[in-house]
């Protein structure tokens, strides 16, 4: 039996390459449609890019938008750290013998048995950004230290993630000043500046404003801070090209170069390191012609593969298998009987048969993470090639 050799990771965003094609076919083949396939040299490749950008900056990973065992075990042999938000998530990274102390726990609101979850599996680093939050950690004063959580607000952010969490620097000195009348440990300051940031100005304002409350933690005789984490949001590219990361970060590591040579800073990518490395594969289950244009059925949509629609605002790119000359205007509507179930109402494709294969790029980040099984439709599943590093996908 002959092979191909497949580099999944220099597929374009346009039409499909003859070795993808034989991907995805054989894909569909053996397990059926919809999928997900997910290219864990994309992975590395992601990881690397920006790991090269920020070059004095530990990188945690973000699991929230791909929580997957292939993920966390391709970037655990990066190097790579990670970044928890909950006790699931505990688990995954327990279940791959990712070392505690690579890891910390960021959700600033959290119950008592998530806690103990943590501390349990040896994660003793947490997020606050409130005084009652600051409380719940009076039992664990000799377990845990903490960051509290600033706010920067960012209306042009995908999620302003500091509408919900996060406080003003005033209230992060109260935090600390209690803190120290509680005998618990404040190890730093944290912020997300908001996800798929395309301004990085807005890090480094950020930076800015920590550097100062650092400063003054200390003239106020308060423990000095050690740690620094500027979160996520490192922007990637799905139908608008981005600044490259190398050029994104270079304003952000001179603002970082400021902070005193005692603090070590933290990040927390996720969409940045998963967005490009998924390709979904939808199939046609049907179609009809409604005002002028071809509807077409397919298996996955709006609560499946394509929630990021809803939740996260993403433009994934699409294309088909089939790439005849002649378009026509389409709708791609997803499998369940809700009329909000439509992917693209503005599309331009070729004619489609029923089993005809529709492909969405940038489908890593908050897709299969936030899918639901609504009506009972099976999510797609994900499937991961090239999870030993430099052994590629071989077909045949």
């Amino acid at each position: 039996m002959t092979h191909a050799v497949l580099d999944f990771a220099s597929f374009s965003s346009s039409a499909p390459t003859a070795e993808e094609i034989q991907l995805i076919e054989s894909s569909v083949a053996q397990f059926g449609a919809p999928l997900l396939l997910l290219d864990c040299d994309i992975i590395r490749q992601q990881y690397r890019a920006l790991r090269d950008a920020l070059p004095n900056v530990t990188l945690h990973f973000a699991l929230k938008p791909l929580p997957h065992y292939a993920v966390v075990r391709t970037l655990l042999d990066e190097g790579a750290s990670f970044d928890l938000a909950s006790s699931g998530e505990v688990k995954l990274v327990a279940a791959q013998r990712v070392p505690a102390d690579k890891t910390i726990h960021t959700h600033p609101i959290k119950r008592d048995q998530d806690i103990c979850d943590a501390l349990a599996y040896g994660c003793n680093v947490f997020v606050v950004d409130n005084l009652n939050e600051l409380e719940k950690f009076v039992a664990y004063k000799e377990e845990a230290e903490l960051l509290v959580r600033l706010s920067f607000r960012n209306s042009e952010a995908f999620a302003d993630l500091s509408k919900k969490f996060g406080c003003s620097p005033e209230l992060a000195i109260q935090i600390i000043t209690r803190a120290k009348e509680l005998g618990i440990r404040i190890k730093g300051l944290s912020f997300h500046v908001g996800s798929q940031t395309m301004n990085p100005q807005k890090y480094v304002d950020a930076i800015n404003v920590c550097n100062d409350l650092m400063l003054k933690v200390v003239s106020l005789g308060l423990p000095a801070l050690s740690t620094l984490d500027i979160g996520g949001g490192f922007p990637v590219s799905y139908s608008n090209k981005v600044i490259p990361i190398g050029e994104f970060c270079k304003p952000i590591n001179e603002a970082l170069s400021e902070l005193p040579e005692t603090v070590s800073v933290l990040a927390e990518p996720g969409r940045f390191i998963v967005a490009q490395a998924v390709t979904s594969v939808a199939s046609v289950m049907g179609q009809a012609e409604r005002d002028g244009k071809i509807w077409y059925y397919l298996d996955d949509g709006i609560y499946g593969s394509f929630s990021g629609l809803m939740f996260d605002e993403a433009t994934y790119p699409l294309t088909t298998i089939k790439q005849d000359v002649q378009r026509y205007p389409s709708v791609l509507a997803g499998p369940t009987c809700d009329s909000i179930d439509v992917i693209s109402e503005h599309i331009m494709l070729p004619k489609l048969d029923n089993g005809d294969l529709v492909i969405g790029r940038m489908m890593g980040a908050y897709t299969s993470a936030t899918a639901t099984d609504f009506n009972f439709i099976q999510r797609a599943q994900c499937i991961a090639f090239n999870e030993e590093a430099g052994q590629k996908v071989q077909l045949g």
